[in-house]
């Protein structure tokens, strides 16, 4: 069973960084693409950035392009999103996904994502 759990959250000031974690089990890295989506207040769930963790490939929103980056490192079948130059945009529950897939996808940020973490907090107050 594919769990994933989040960590590295917290409250920051504008323009700060913060580096979250997903450390996942239950599956082997290689046939899966992992995600970050968030959720700020009043709003829809929004897709933040996926990587393709057999060949590393990543998307990215649009709102966090330049700023955000993800990587993966299989040896420790962790994920980790590197966020940089926050805004109070960005606050929000962050959760990690996982979904299997025969081959890396062009745009990982689209479709279902069937495994999920609990979620963590990210506030960025000016």
């Amino acid at each position: 069973q594919v769990q994933l759990v989040e960590s590295g959250g917290g409250s920051v000031r504008a323009g700060a960084s913060l580096t979250l974690s997903c450390a996942a089990s239950g599956f082997t890295f290689g046939h899966y693409a992992i995600a970050w989506f968030r959720r700020g207040p009043g709003r829809e769930r929004e897709g933040v950035s996926c990587i393709n963790d057999r060949d590393g490939t990543t998307v990215y929103g649009d709102s966090v392009k330049g700023r955000f980056t993800i990587s993966r490192d299989s040896q420790r079948d962790m994920v980790y999103l590197q966020m940089n130059a926050l805004k109070p945009d960005d606050t929000a529950v962050y959760t990690c996904a996982a979904r299997y897939t025969l081959s890396p996808q062009a745009d990982c940020l689209a479709g279902e994502y069937d495994a999920w973490g609990q979620g963590l907090q990210v506030t960025v107050f000016d």
